[in-house]
This record gives C-alpha cells, sequence and structure tokens, in this order.
C-alpha cells in the first residue's frame, strides 16, 4: 500500500467531519442578505489536502463564492432523503440544484449545487455542498479519490470570525441522522480573511 493510500485510509478512520442537518430547520430566511452576494477571501492546503488532484506540497490560492440564492428548506429535505438512499443518489439531487459558483483559483470554477445558510449566535454558517470535477486521470487509473465526488464548504461570517474549511474531495453519508463528511485528502484546507461582498 502506497503512502498515500495509507494517508487517506488514516484520514477515513480518525479524520471524518461530522455536520448535523436538521430536516430544513436551519435554513433561515437570509436570502436578503447573502442572496445575489459572494464571499471572498483565501484558501490555504495543507500537505495531502488536495491529494486527490495535486502534490501534497502546502499552497494558497484565491477563493470565491458566488452565491445566486440560498437552498429553500424543500431542497434540503430533498437532500437528506435523496442521501438515505446512498450517495448516488445525493449526486442526482444536487445535479438538479443550482444555488451559484465556487471559485478556487482563477478557474471559472464549478456549480455550487447547495448553499445553506444557518445563524450559531451571532454568526452565519454557510455550508456548501458541490459535485466536484472528477479528472479523466482519477478514473483511468481506478484511483480511490474518484468515489470522493463531492466538495463540501462550511464557513463562519460575522463577529470577527470569518473563517472556515474546505473539504476538496469528500465522501458523504448519513449515520444515525447525521450527515458525516470524509475528506480524502490529510486534512481539510483553511478559508481565512473571507469577506461577504
Amino acid at each position: 500500500m502506497n503512502r498515500l493510500n495509507t494517508i487517506g485510509l488514516r484520514v477515513l478512520l480518525s479524520c471524518a467531519v461530522v455536520l448535523i442537518f436538521q430536516y430544513g430547520s436551519q435554513v433561515h430566511a437570509q436570502s436578503g442578505e447573502l442572496a445575489g452576494r459572494s464571499i471572498t477571501g483565501t484558501v490555504f492546503f495543507v500537505g495531502g489536502a488536495r491529494s486527490a488532484r495535486a502534490p501534497n506540497a502546502p499552497r494558497s490560492t484565491t477563493f470565491r463564492l458566488i452565491i445566486n440564492r440560498l437552498s429553500t428548506a424543500e431542497e434540503v429535505n430533498q437532500l437528506n432523503s435523496a442521501l438515505q438512499s446512498g450517495q448516488d443518489q445525493l449526486l442526482t439531487a444536487l445535479g438538479r440544484m443550482n444555488s451559484g459558483r465556487i471559485q478556487i483559483g482563477s478557474g471559472v470554477g464549478v456549480v455550487a449545487n447547495a448553499i445553506i445558510a444557518s445563524q450559531e449566535g451571532d454568526q452565519t454558517k454557510v455550508t456548501v455542498i458541490y459535485q466536484r470535477d472528477v479528472r479523466f486521470a482519477e478514473l483511468r487509473y481506478g484511483a480511490r479519490s474518484a468515489d470522493y465526488r463531492f466538495g463540501y464548504a462550511e464557513m463562519y461570517i460575522g463577529s470577527g470570525s470569518n473563517q472556515g474549511m474546505l473539504i476538496y474531495a469528500a465522501r458523504i453519508r448519513l449515520r444515525d441522522g447525521t450527515w458525516s463528511v470524509e475528506d480524502f485528502g490529510t486534512f481539510p484546507a483553511r478559508l481565512m480573511g473571507l469577506r461577504v461582498r
């Protein structure tokens, strides 16, 4: 087993990120505040965070989330229902949604399928789930990273926080009514200096 597979396996076993999605109750009417705006900042990839696509060298680049609209409570319910049937159904459900665009670096980015906002104290938590581009080489050579078909970002805006994390290649599962997000890389990338524009 090569080093990358060992690292990926260790991450699967010990670095799972668990999120609680309550069926629509976290979606707040903040569309007036965030819809039509964008969140910009810097993303820091630390050794292995982008191992599904790039070498393990630490680096940073620009990050931008364009929010056309927030996902509705009904859409969140659809995602929960789809995930009960597995990742393939979640992928199908996400494919029918378009809430904005997520750009990492200077490229045009990918569709941000679901953008969910919730209030946590005096901070706004923005969760983004998107279908990532699986590279041809991943499919051709049967890389394990091809099983990690989602991208996931979590941001906290307001009250001096303005930071978050990005999982470039993620696997999403439903365990005991909670969403479990597993990162393929060693560590999630950090989002820093986030600003709503």
